[in-house]
């Protein structure tokens, strides 16, 4: 069965007053990480990066503005050596422990105000320590990768590691010539110098630190369509190009029905990179999804993981959670495109993906409350399927057309933006011929796993 999306005419979505409450102050399961005193609204880094030593220089310039009368201010960075650390182009006094920098500008600033920092530092970068193993800035045999959902981005600049505070980057990374640099946004300029190159990347679309990434590795580059509507390419390993070329070959009529269904893509351009080292799950980041050589091969399997990355664009990545115990937003939408596509690719329908899933979860404790499931358990195998089955049920009591009109309009809506599941109950509700707030309760605040929607 193939899913069409219905009339928008008759649902006309409300633009949104302000952000979530949550969006402004400390992250309950990270409360050490990032501060919510002020905002963070453009990052420029310069990284110049040698991979044989793992060695990084680099400099971060922020702008930013205050919230309130900052005396003092902190940066979330990893244990790297410190060189200038300028506000506002003077030298601030500083301290840095604990993967905290403190900083305590020459002048207050006031609130409202505007303000530039800029970080000099250099250093071997390592992954972030975390209750899931090692997080952001991970050497690779020959090159390196990011992946820093949800801590991780501190491992190799200084930002405000908060998901809600979004921004726009520019990334330059100086490289020996023989690597290929893939980052966030739209390739700006490569310019060679003697035996290094210089990439430099802009990506214009507000971004969660944990959503900035950078690969280094020897990739060619695999356009994925020709004349696409957003451009597609892939960088993979030379040997595995083949093999790339036909498991992710359906990924170009992806793009289309997820435009289809969830409204039009909200970046410039999309690239897959293939690492050449096995990874444990692949990881989406702003415009790129990271894979793993193991990630290959072929079968549902693998289809449904380039289904839900390329989801993750709509689901996370424009729409962004105000703070990790919304996760279930992230990853509920994301499981619910795996069955989509299913179902429009002529594959199972929704609905058995539901009702496998429903089973799965029957079998397992019921202990995981699906809108605040607590950190330890934000990871949880069980959320992303729980996730789906609350989506399913959604569309359940909507109906065909207006859930898909109501989807469509989420993503409009809140284009680039910050959520929590208090604005999907009051979206979703808009379209609903009768309340939502049972189907919310139960699927969402209570741990008891609901009967199978019908």
């Amino acid at each position: 069965m193939t899913t069409r999306p219905g009339p928008q005419e008759a649902h006309v979505p409300v633009k949104p007053k302000h952000a979530p409450a949550a969006a402004a102050t400390p992250d309950p399961y990270f409360p050490t990480s990032g501060d919510h005193r002020y905002r963070v609204h453009r990052y420029e880094l310069a990284l110049d990066y040698r991979p044989g030593p793992n060695r990084l220089a680099a400099s971060a310039r922020l702008s930013a503005v205050a919230d309130a009368a900052l005396a003092e201010f902190a940066l979330d960075l990893a244990e790297f050596r410190l060189g200038r650390v300028l506000v506002n182009s003077k030298a601030a006094r500083y301290t840095h422990r604990g993967g905290k920098l403190r900083i305590r500008p020459a002048k207050a600033l006031a609130a409202g105000a505007a303000f530039t920092v800029e970080v000099h530092y250099t250093g071997n970068p390592r992954p972030v320590r975390s209750p899931w193993g090692g997080l952001g800035w991970e050497e690779l045999t020959e090159g390196s990768l990011v992946a820093s959902q949800p801590i991780g981005a501190p491992s190799w600049f200084p930002c405000n590691d908060r998901p809600a505070d979004k921004a726009t980057y520019q990334i330059a990374v100086t490289t020996p010539s023989p690597f290929t640099v893939v980052a966030s946004g739209r390739l700006l300029t490569r310019t060679t110098r003697a035996s290094s190159t210089t990439w430099v990347y802009e990506q214009t679309a507000p971004t969660s630190p944990y959503l900035v990434t950078v690969s280094i590795g020897h990739y060619r580059p695999v356009p994925l369509a020709t004349r696409p509507a957003v451009p597609q390419t892939g960088y993979v390993p030379e040997r595995l190009v083949p093999e790339f070329t036909r498991d992710f070959g359906r990924q170009p009529e992806m793009m289309a029905y997820f435009t289809e269904v969830f409204g039009p893509y909200p970046f410039g351009e999309y690239a897959v990179v293939v690492a050449d080292e096995e990874l444990d799950v692949p990881v989406e980041a702003q415009g790129v999804a990271t894979f793993g050589t193991n990630h290959l091969g072929g079968g549902w399997e693998r289809e449904r993981l380039v289904a839900h990355e390329l989801s993750h664009q709509w689901f996370g990545n424009s729409v962004t959670i105000a703070d990790w115990r919304h996760i279930w937003l992230n990853e509920g939408f994301a499981k619910y495109a795996e069955w989509l596509w299913s179902e429009h690719a002529g594959g199972p329908a929704a609905a058995t993906h539901a009702a496998a899933a429903h089973g799965l979860l029957t079998g397992l404790p019921q202990d995981l409350r699906l809108a605040d499931p607590g950190r330890k358990l934000m990871f949880d195998d069980r959320l992303y399927q729980r996730g789906g089955l609350a989506v399913h049920a959604l569309r359940r009591a909507l109906g065909e057309d207006a859930f898909f009109a109501m989807l469509r309009d989420w993503t409009s809506v809140h284009r680039h933006g910050v959520v929590g599941t208090a604005e999907l109950l009051g979206h979703a509700s808009r379209y609903a011929a009768a309340p939502l707030g049972p189907l919310f309760e139960a699927w969402l605040e209570r741990p008891e796993l609901p009967p199978l929607p019908g």
